[in-house]
């Protein structure tokens, strides 16, 4: 039985506020009235400390962090939600089948996960960018193809859990088909432990993607990311810690969030 005693306590109701900002932010970028756009640059104020009509500064080149820094937000968010959702995707088409028929299809799943799991992510990330390019959706996309693996063992843990339950052999008594019973039983039992992991991959991926943009292998400039901002900080980072400081903060803030809300989530889901 699922554990409900545990109330939300305040960092809970701030991780909420802090991730509906960014959301926010993300999504009416292009719409608030801001003095700056993303890849204009002010050449009197290089490396500005915050303050005037840079609120929050600008960075080396002298474009403004606060337009860059909610424009770099979606990259994150968009990777952060969207690579963890195809691997639970992928998790579910695979890992579901895999536990419950128990034929040699699981054997061979098995051993590919295994495989994808030995490979260095990098490199794969590496080939993978190379071969497609450097974008956001090719990002997403590898990012989602490696996470697949981690899902499908959580999918089938999961799932062999309940193979022997008795609403399960109640289901198969009334004349229920197999498909059904993966659908209608099974599903909705261990949708909610998946969901919880979902969110603390997510927080991963953020950081991943951040990783990814410092060494160059996210979206292509002039397009802003969190972790493109910090690598750009890092030449003035003694003279202007500032520009590599802030988003790092939001990169931080976020995926503390995150966490905070799967840790929750899992805890709901916690069996007595």
């Amino acid at each position: 039985m699922a554990d409900m005693s545990r109330k939300p306590g305040p960092t809970f109701y701030l991780a909420c506020c802090w991730l509906a900002l960014v959301v926010l932010c993300s999504l009416l970028a292009g719409l608030l009235p801001l003095p700056f756009t993303l890849d204009q640059i002010d050449g009197d104020h290089l490396a500005a400390l915050p303050g005037g009509a840079h609120l929050l500064g600008t960075d080396a080149m002298g474009r403004d962090i606060l337009a860059r820094l909610l424009f770099g937000s979606r990259v994150s968010l968009v990777v952060g939600s969207c690579a963890p959702l195809l691997g639970l995707m992928v998790g579910l088409l695979l890992g579901m089948p895999t536990a419950w028929f128990r034929s040699w299809s699981e054997r061979l799943i098995m051993t590919g996960t295994d495989v994808i799991l030995a490979f260095p992510a990098l490199i794969f990330l590496l080939v993978f960018t190379s071969i497609s390019g450097p974008s956001l959706a090719t990002i997403t996309i590898g990012l989602g193809l490696l996470l697949s693996p981690r899902f499908i063992r959580v999918v089938r843990a999961n799932t062999a859990r309940f193979r022997e339950r008795e609403f399960v052999l109640a289901a198969r008594i009334s004349g229920a088909s197999e498909i059904n019973i993966l659908v209608r039983e099974i599903l909705p039992n261990i949708v909610g432990p998946l969901l919880a992991y979902t969110l603390v991959v997510a927080g991963y991926v953020i950081v991943i993607e951040g990783g990814l943009a410092f060494l160059g292998l996210s979206v292509p400039s002039p397009a802003p990311s969190w972790g493109g901002m910090i690598a750009t900080g890092r030449d003035v980072l003694e003279e202007a810690p500032h520009v590599a400081i802030i988003p790092m903060a939001a990169m931080f803030l976020t995926v503390l969030a995150v966490n905070l809300l799967g840790d929750r989530l899992g805890g709901r889901y916690e069996r007595s």
